[in-house]
């Protein structure tokens, strides 16, 4: 009996001691969309959070998800060059080169599909191939989960986040998707034309920028728009600045990189590549899907004389029998004075967007 009393007393000790586990709820984020954007949907499984987003923003930065610490997202997404790779291709953490120009991460929370050739559906599905890659970050997920548990802050982060315990590669990419569709780019001098030009309401901040906008570039403007200007409206028009489509644009003959095809195996796909936004163009050269022009002026010189024909070739480039729109030197100077309106100064000096370390 005295030993039965004993052990009965140590059990209501510890039960006295144990604490409940406190539950908790991570607090929803409240986007910042411009006025003259679309709503952005935001999937179900991946609610939006100022824990989310901290944490991912955390993980962008994260050296640690490479193989040899050296390396993470923001390598070859740089925010001075509008979060795109400033050489023609990235290199990985063996010293191998990719084939293909780092995108711009630019108002991705609208985007219907990811990578040149689209193959991944969501911006999840996306995050989760850089690491692993042999050729970019090189590191099974295992190992770099294994990484961040070995961190008591991460682990608190993921539960603040998340509500649970547990790390795992779904919740890394999570994360990291939560931060990336606030990277929201609408503040540029095109922002102020575009909605001065649909009527939309301009704060006296927008009325102040109006002002400053040169006949050059409202002349700029419409040659981008005009159908017998530059002729670029068609894959690239409203607050995103491009279509949610793939295109051949003309750069080659034969294709040396099948872009679209290489996913759907569909011989009408071949030479086809996301069409990307103008936003910010003017700071994320070099260009195209194989980063071969390194200057807007080849670019814009490409649209004018350089369309080469194909089977696949994008039937909206409409003077390709000619080679292009055949710009004059004025024509190409103002089309680039435009092209120059859609850099966005408050977005690459935005202080939420940049490494908090």
């Amino acid at each position: 009996m005295k030993y039965l009393l004993i052990i009965f007393g140590i059990l209501v000790f510890a039960l006295s001691c144990k604490k409940d586990k406190v539950g908790y709820t991570p607090t929803p984020y409240e986007l910042e969309i411009p006025s003259h954007f679309p709503e952005m949907k935001i999937p179900a499984d991946n609610p939006m959070t100022v824990e989310g987003v901290h944490l991912g923003r955390l993980l962008f930065y994260e050296e640690r998800l490479s193989g040899d610490n050296t390396q993470s997202c923001a390598s070859c997404h740089s925010i001075e060059s509008a979060f795109s790779d400033p050489n023609k291709y990235s290199t990985g953490i063996d010293g191998i080169q990719g084939n293909r120009n780092s995108m711009a991460l630019i108002n991705l929370g609208w985007q219907k599909f990811f990578f040149w050739d689209g193959r991944a559906a969501t911006l999840e599905k996306q995050i989760l191939e850089p690491v692993p890659n042999p050729i970019e970050m090189h590191q099974s997920w295992k190992d770099a989960v294994a990484k961040l548990n070995g961190d008591v802050n991460y682990r608190n982060l993921f539960y603040k986040a998340f509500g649970e315990e547990g790390i795992d590669s779904t919740k890394v990419a999570k994360s990291i998707a939560q931060f990336l569709r606030t990277l929201i780019s609408g503040t540029s001098k095109y922002d102020i034309m575009y909605k001065y030009e649909y009527g939309i309401p301009l704060s006296s901040t927008d009325q102040a920028i109006l002002s400053t906008i040169s006949l050059e570039e409202w002349a700029g403007y419409d040659l981008f728009k005009g159908l017998n200007g530059a002729d670029c409206f068609h894959c690239h028009n409203g607050p995103l600045m491009q279509v949610q489509l793939f295109s051949n644009n003309g750069l080659d003959a034969t294709f040396t990189d099948p872009g679209r095809g290489g996913v759907t195996g569909n011989a009408n796909d071949m030479g086809k590549f996301k069409i990307p936004t103008l936003r910010n163009i003017a700071l994320s050269a070099p260009y195209m899907h194989d980063g071969r022009f390194t200057t807007l002026d080849q670019v814009i010189e490409h649209y004018s004389s350089g369309i080469i024909q194909s089977s696949t070739l994008d039937p909206s480039i409409e003077f390709a029998f000619q080679g292009g729109v055949q710009l004059d030197s004025e024509q190409k100077s103002l089309l680039k004075k435009f092209l120059e309106t859609l850099t966005d100064y408050n977005f690459i000096n935005n202080p939420n967007f940049k490494d908090p370390n």
